[in-house]
């Protein structure tokens, strides 16, 4: 049972109040009185309106599952005037630009790569915020991005093989986007600073400067054997790193140990779909991690190899400008925080009648309330150098929600004694009804809003859940070609455009889930910074240092200003719903239903049983994939789609849970605290798995929450 602490209406775990009482509430005005009072009144005031928003949800969804009830066979424009009728399509045609004050220039101006990662777990939470800046040769040596052809094995030891063509690749980066004014920098012998210019020495004592003078930033050392050469393009630094004494410096003519990339230049802290905090002692660490962030002090010890290793924040960096004067740069991602979605409540505070309050809420007022630290210079260092907190906010549907959340931002800044509009909301376009009505979205935000993005995971899910009743979805590998998805990308970039977000905020695209696989990712994912996006998720410190090459080959602003000519994306494509259209045969269904039920299971036993929100998980090819809630949703109401339109039954959907159970089982054999679903098939982990898919056409908006938080909180319990 959970102890609870009576603070006004309000009955408060005892986890939390100790939080506020002997961490939060220090040294930032704050009186702990006051911040429950405030409280008190932020809950009695916004929960009515969560209600009856989430109220309007379900209504639409009921007039929608009516409408495709009947009308099976139905024209474009007769279904455009049946959205615009029921409220669900708000039309505007109004002009107009964000007017978002004091943001960052990592989130302004700055493109790159974006992490995200569960701040429950203060170890990633930490390695995230520290991936600013991250090794080119480590992340080279360590993945698939160089070949194992000729002897150039990664296991094991030092592999000079494998060192040579690390070298060569980040060499050839150099050349490509640092270019010298003669020759490579394979032949390079030296580099000295001369009278603020750098003076580069070949090989056979030519000297030459970069081609492009204005892209050397810096220096570190002293002007005559520098220990690093800072250039900047497109806005990123790269270093590149000497020292002669070094293992690997000492063999390479120029004396280069390592060049060190500017990575990840944002990172959202995520409280929602990557992390499982069901009840108040989970989220006491979810908030004490972000306390620690805001405050610079957050440490984690672990084992590794054998050995205990302490991960704590990095300091900044110090350079000398080429004129000799003494400047620093960031040594950390300047970090948002992912609040809770609307729907959720918690049972980690009780309202008067003994209800569980909205999380979303609860989560405004601690992560706001924590952020104080940072702008008052309690930490040891900056996040925010502009006095903002950045809050990104996920699964809203349409305009009316948006603006519950900057009413709820702007009620809890007033409480805590933060000046209007420093909560900054980043909108995530998860939701068919935010998109078609994504202007109106930023419109309501326009003094707020420092990002947008395209989750394509959970809008393929709200895709599915939204269209339900218009007939069984296409397979589930075929959605990312389909005219909807594809339009839905072109049209978040458009908006944001068209609203001034150009130098202003984010535009973002969204994950690249499979960690192991960099060669990949690096051919592939030119795609989001030459759609226009000047931010886009990575999984890893690793990936983020990958992507983050991409961004000096392609300059970002310049793609916008091309992209501001084109023709807008075409809604009545956006409205395409992803009908099946062929039969399918019983092997096709069955495989299908395999690869679903998989993946759900490998991501909900590891939910459930040992409370992991985000994990890589290996899909029924043995690929790893990371997986979260998003991608969980878009599985169980793929089959609750299937299952609903008779192309399986219930029977065969459970026989095909129970074969999956004994594969996964056997991926996670080498797991010392994995539990086996089969073969009893009676555990909390497969229940909940099952639950989702049979009980998925009635879960609100086809979200796993509900089903996944009920179920862990049985586990715990147990």
């Amino acid at each position: 049972m959970t102890n609870r602490i009576q603070k006004g209406d309000l009955q408060v775990s005892e986890e939390l109040d100790k939080l506020i009482t002997e961490k939060v509430c220090v040294d930032i005005d704050v009186d702990p009185d006051h911040f429950w009072n405030s409280f008190n009144e932020i809950v009695r005031e916004f929960t009515p309106r969560n209600k009856a928003l989430l109220k309007e949800r379900e209504e639409l969804q009921t007039k929608i599952d009516n409408w495709h009830k009947e009308n099976k066979d139905f024209d474009k424009e007769t279904y455009k005037s049946f959205l615009k009728e029921i409220g669900y399509w708000v039309d505007t045609n109004d002009d107009f630009e964000i007017e978002t004050t004091n943001v960052d220039e990592e989130i302004s101006t700055i493109a790159g790569a974006q992490l995200v990662v569960p701040v429950m777990n203060a170890r990633f939470a930490l390695n995230a915020a520290n991936a600013r800046w991250g090794s080119l040769y480590d992340a080279l040596y360590g993945t698939d991005m160089i070949s194992e052809d000729g002897g150039a094995d990664r296991g094991g030891a030092y592999n000079p093989v494998r060192g040579d063509k690390v070298i060569e690749f980040s060499k050839n980066f150099m050349n490509e986007n640092f270019p010298l004014s003669n020759g490579s920098y394979q032949e390079i012998a030296a580099f000295q600073i001369n009278d603020g210019n750098l003076e580069i020495t070949l090989k056979d004592q030519t000297k030459v400067s970069l081609a492009e003078a204005d892209k050397f930033a810096g220096y570190s050392g002293d002007v005559e054997n520098p220990k690093g050469i800072l250039m900047k393009n497109n806005n990123l630094h790269v270093e590149i790193q000497i020292d002669r004494e070094d293992s690997v410096g000492k063999d390479d003519l120029a004396g280069i140990k390592d060049i060190l990339v500017e990575s990840a230049v944002t990172t959202i802290q995520d409280c929602e779909d990557s992390v499982a905090a069901v009840d108040g002692e989970d989220k006491a660490t979810v908030y004490s991690n972000w306390l620690g962030l805001m405050q610079g002090n957050l440490e984690e010890t672990f084992d590794k190899g054998g050995k205990a290793m302490t991960r704590k924040l990095n300091p900044d960096r110090n350079y000398s400008k080429p004129d000799g004067a003494a400047f620093t740069l960031p040594g950390r991602s300047t970090m948002l925080v992912r609040n809770v979605g609307h729907l959720m409540t918690t049972p980690a505070i009780l309202d008067a009648e003994g209800n569980e309050i909205f999380e979303g809420i609860m989560d405004a007022m601690f992560t706001i309330t924590i952020a104080k630290h940072d702008l008052l210079g309690n930490g040891t260092f900056k996040n925010s150098r502009t006095g903002s907190i950045y809050i990104v906010k996920p699964k809203m549907h349409g305009p009316k929600e948006v603006q519950l959340t900057c009413d709820l931002f702007a009620a809890v800044e007033k409480a805590v004694g933060l000046a209007p509009l420093t909560a900054k909301v980043g909108i995530m376009d998860e939701e068919r009804r935010t998109t078609i009505n994504l202007k109106e979205c930023i419109k309501v935000a326009k003094d707020r809003v420092i990002f947008i993005n395209t989750g394509f995971l959970d809008r393929t899910g709200d895709e599915i859940h939204t269209s339900m009743e218009a007939g069984p979805m296409i397979r589930k590998a075929q959605m990312k070609q389909e005219p909807w998805i594809l339009a839905y990308e072109d049209w978040n970039v458009d908006k944001g455009l068209q609203t001034g977000f150009k130098g202003k905020a984010q535009i973002g695209k969204g994950m690249w889930a499979m960690p192991d696989e960099m060669l990949g990712m690096y051919e592939n994912k030119t795609v989001h910074p030459k759609a226009g996006a000047n931010c886009a998720w990575v999984p890893s410190p690793t990936a983020a240092t990958l992507h983050a090459l991409h961004y000096h080959q392609i300059s970002v602003p310049s793609v916008q200003d091309d992209l501001k000519q084109r023709k807008e994306a075409n809604m009545d494509e956006i409205l395409e719903i992803p009908l099946l259209k062929e039969e399918l045969s019983k092997e096709e269904i069955q495989a299908e239903l395999d690869n679903n039920a998989q993946g759900i299971l490998g991501y909900v036993v590891r939910w459930i049983d040992q409370g992991v929100g985000c994990s890589k998980v290996p899909d029924i090819n043995n690929v790893g994939l990371m997986e979260d809630r998003a991608t969980c949703r878009i599985s169980s109401q793929h089959i609750a789609n299937w299952l609903h339109h008779g192309l399986c039954d219930e029977a065969q959907v459970l026989e095909t849970m129970k074969k999956m159970a004994v594969v996964v089982d056997d991926q996670n054999s080498g797991d010392p605290v994995y539990e086996n679903m089969a073969p009893s098939y009676d555990g909390d982990a497969f229940k909940a798995a099952c639950d989702l898919v049979l009980k998925g056409r009635v879960q609100p908006s086809g979200y796993t929450e509900p089903i996944l938080h009920a179920q862990r909180l049985v586990k715990k319990a147990n």
